[in-house]
């Protein structure tokens, strides 16, 4: 299929691949204008829209790095990446640049998009918007650059992605360029793995400045007769649009399940989803009964992969896998390695848990921008962790038991707080739920359950549902009952900024004067 017949599709806006890749160009060029060469970066604050895919395709095609910027980020994280990635430009669409401080903006070759309408309906902002003297006009800008021509070009970058920096700061993973035989390898794995093979019709529901979603909006570019971007996800807009647009194929996270499972029986009758063939996930944790619901729903056609920003997927599991072993997140893929350690780098026996590491061997290596002794903490005999504890089973299914950092030592035993959430989330009226460790002088943590139910259980109920299906010791011993809870877009609860929050509740207050 050739790049006139594909389409990109936001909103109403319909633009063949081929007018993309010739915007492409354009911005290419004018970004060598700009001074933008090889192994420079160019930092993308755009919300999801066909312009974000131009500008990162175009800095891509000059062997610069495309920076996508999270803009749920405080300015003070944003200006700490946009310093850290050293980039020389800024694009963004008109709405979010008041989130750069004014002194970095001044620094900075500025290009401002127009928001389009449809961002704008769905992310209705009654902020004004501030467009710096110095600034370029993306459509202007555009307009007036000649295309790339034919000359000698290095090898296409990948995204310099931002980890969510959880434990400290973010980092930027930056991808060693691919060679030929592991082009065609990575290739074959979206093809078998991500389910992207030629003509695919496919839906991207989830934020582009993640990695999943970018490289699969990237990779429709070149295989998919049809890539539809959502700018923001919504349940019943994201049935109708598998509806008219006959999906295939579509990328989502476990919070999407849930919300699309909320929604009216009748509403859900409403639409004909029988084009899909793949439903995709990975991300964070689904809990089973929300899995088994969707697999119900959609049929077998429910596939999710497990790897980090860092490894790429390693692992994968179809509907039937996951039927059989019910809460996997498959077995290696063909190139893949998944091994369980202990602290000491000793290999542990199946269904022992430890932390998880693993390896892609056709994967280009990576480091951290600028923080190469990260790179080595991250890795142990050739296999990086991403700092997960998991399990494997006798039949080499990998099963996910919590973050490390988020698993719980109480009495002086091991509790994993997303069995307990996996348990919790599956309770009639419960929305949403975190379970912590606190500091207890008794057990040393002590596990706090933090509950999204408006109008449900009370905390006896809780107390004895969770009594019933777990071990005593699994039970938490304090509850809270909130509107809602911090989640980032992969659907992640924010538990570094709950603890936080919690902690300094309980911190003694020091008198004033």
């Amino acid at each position: 299929m050739t790049n006139s017949a594909r389409t990109i599709v936001s909103g109403s806006r319909r633009r063949s691949c081929a007018e993309v890749h010739d915007r492409s160009d354009r911005a290419a060029s004018g970004l060598q204008g700009l001074g933008v060469g090889l192994g420079d970066a160019v930092a993308i604050l755009m919300r999801n829209s066909i312009e974000f895919l131009e500008a990162s395709h175009a800095t891509a095609r000059i062997g610069a790095f495309p920076v996508p910027l999270n803009w749920h980020l405080a300015p003070t994280e944003l200006s700490y990446v946009l310093q850290d990635c050293g980039a020389k430009v800024l694009v963004a669409h008109a709405d979010l640049l008041g989130l750069v401080p004014e002194d970095l903006v001044a620094r900075l070759h500025v290009i401002v998009v127009d928001v389009p309408g449809e961002v704008a309906a769905a992310y209705p902002t009654a902020e004004t918007t501030r467009t710096p003297a110095h600034a370029l006009r993306w459509e202007d800008w555009l307009a007036a650059q000649s295309p790339l021509g034919d000359i000698d070009l290095p090898a296409i970058r990948d995204s310099i992605i931002y980890t969510s920096g959880t434990t400290g700061r973010p980092k930027g993973v930056v991808r060693d360029p691919a060679t030929p035989e592991q082009r065609a390898a990575l290739s074959r794995m979206r093809a078998e793995t991500y389910r992207l093979d030629e003509g695919v019709r496919l839906l991207i529901p989830a934020p582009l400045y993640h990695a999943a979603p970018n490289v699969f909006a990237h990779r429709g570019l070149e295989v998919a007769e049809t890539t539809v971007i959502m700018p923001r996800f919504e349940p019943e807009a994201f049935l109708k649009l598998v509806e008219a647009e006959r999906i295939t194929t579509v990328v989502m996270v476990p919070t999407m399940f849930i919300r699309l499972l909320r929604l009216p029986e009748e509403v859900r009758a409403r639409y004909d989803l029988s084009s899909l063939r793949s439903v995709l996930h990975a991300a964070a944790p689904c809990p089973p009964d929300v899995k088994r619901a969707i697999i119900d729903w959609f049929g077998p056609i429910v596939f999710e992969w497990y790897g980090t920003t860092e490894t790429s997927a390693v692992t994968r599991c179809d509907s039937a896998e996951w039927l059989r072993y019910p809460g996997t997140v498959g077995r290696a893929i063909p190139g893949g390695r998944v091994e369980i350690l202990d602290d000491d780098g000793n290999r542990l026996p199946p269904n022992t848990p430890g932390e998880v590491f693993m390896i892609l061997d056709f994967m280009p290596d990576f480091t951290y921008h600028g923080r190469p002794d990260e790179r080595e903490k991250a890795g142990r005999d050739g296999l990086i962790t991403g700092g997960d504890i998991g399990y494997l089973n006798d039949d080499g299914y990998l099963f996910i038991c919590d973050r490390k950092k988020d698993m719980v030592i109480s009495g002086g035993v091991n509790i994993y707080p997303a069995e307990i959430e996996a348990v919790l989330i599956g309770m009639a009226g419960v929305e949403d739920c975190a379970v912590l460790g606190l500091p207890d002088p008794e057990y040393g943590e002590a596990l706090m359950a933090l509950v999204v139910a408006p109008g449900g259980p009370a905390e006896a109920a809780i107390r004895a549902y969770l009594g019933d299906r777990l071990a005593g010791f699994k039970v938490p011993r304090r509850y809270e009952f909130r509107d809602a809870l911090p989640r980032d877009d992969v659907g992640k609860i924010l538990k570094r900024r709950l603890r936080e929050e919690i902690l300094s509740r309980a911190a003694p207050q020091t008198p004033a004067g």
